[in-house]
Parts: structure tokens; sequence; C-alpha cells
């Protein structure tokens, strides 16, 4: 499995037959910090570089370019799209934003991916990161993203993985730093309960290899 190591934006509603949908119009309040988004979503792309050939769409607040008309943003929108992976995103980011390397929340809710892309890892100012409503159905990909350091909100639900036992304790306890897990705030009670529930599992992963 590839690691981070090796390579070096909302609220939901749930439509009337269950499928979660995203709600631009809701947003958390410490969006404000990170400028408006770069609103990509909604746009019908299969690939992250066939954003490359869309406006973003218009939103409530103007976004402003620097001289190179890039944009003053540190939010990037890719929602609601047909997208299968991640190959181009660092290429994308610096098309579109005046600082890719500052980018602190991306949302890529309600796409086709299967997996957490290590390029992830790559984003070292991520606070924000919506992966809601993909295919992923792995839940050991979540330990990829434990190298963000600054990453304090997630979302994973609406994935295979949600119906992994052990799902959210697993989660915090790779995540320790996290203060927001699918749109719930992580307690104190929900951080003793992950580390009880991660001293359970390795010590049984420990036991069962001695037994080997």
């Amino acid at each position: 499995m590839t690691t981070c190591q090796e390579i070096k934006a909302g609220n939901s509603l749930r439509a009337s037959n269950g499928q979660v949908k995203h709600d631009k119009n809701q947003l958390p309040s410490d969006l404000n910090m990170y400028g408006p988004p770069v609103d990509l979503s909604f746009k019908d792309i299969s690939n992250v570089t066939g954003a490359l050939a869309e406006q973003p769409r218009s939103g409530l607040r103007p976004l402003n370019t620097n001289s190179k008309r890039k944009y003053l943003s540190r939010t990037l929108r890719l929602s609601n799209n047909n997208i299968t992976d991640l190959v181009g995103l660092q290429y994308t980011l610096g098309y579109f934003l005046a600082e890719p390397s500052q980018l602190g929340w991306l949302d890529l809710s309600f796409n086709k991916l299967t997996g957490i892309d290590p390029v992830l890892c790559e984003l070292r100012e991520l606070r924000v990161l919506y992966l809601h409503s993909n295919g992923i159905w792995n839940l050991s990909e979540v330990d990829k993203l434990g190298e963000l350091q600054y990453l304090h909100t997630i979302t994973l639900h609406g994935n295979a993985i949600e119906n992994s036992k052990g799902y959210r304790k697993h989660v915090i306890s790779a995540l320790p730093q996290l203060r927001t897990m699918d749109f719930s705030a992580v307690t104190r009670d929900d951080r003793v309960l992950a580390n009880v529930w991660r001293h359970h599992t390795n010590r049984g992963r420990n036991t069962k290899e001695s037994l080997q």
C-alpha cells in the first residue's frame, strides 16, 4: 500500500430518497478565513484536470484574482462530479489558485473515488476535507491522512467504510487532531473510546501475529 511518506467546504441535507445532498448555501463559519471558494462543483467532469476547461461557479461573494489572474482563495470545490482519481490535482491547484500550497479546504464529496490518494498528504496546510458520498471501501485508507497535522474537519459518511466495525473510533484514533467528523463534533468521550479501541485492536493484532 502506498503511504504518504512514500511520496512526501458545509452541512448536508438528506433527500426523501435517503441520499445525502450538498447544500451550497450552508457552510461552517470558519470558511471566511479561506476566502470565497473556487467552485467547480456540478461540472460533470470525470477527472480533476477536466476542471481546467471550466469556469468557477459564481457565488454570493466575488472571487478576487492576482496580477496573473489566479484566484485569491484557499478553498476548492470539486464536489458533485464523476471524479474517479486525483491524477493532476497539484497541477489543477496551481492553475486556479494564487497560492496552491496554502489550500485549506477541499471538497471532493459526491464523486467516485474508491480510495484516499496519497497526493492529499502533500496538502500540508489542509484543514477541512470533504470526502463523503464516494466509494471508499477500505477503512485503513484513512490512516494515510495522519500526516496532515492541521486537518481538523473531515467527512467520510456515505462511503462503504461507514459500515465497517469501529468506523468512527478508527478515524478519530488515526486522526487525533480532529474536531469535527461527519458534521458531528468530536467529544472527549469519543477520544477516550477511540484510544481504547485502538489499544484493543493493536493488542489483538499482536496476539494473532505471535501465534503464527
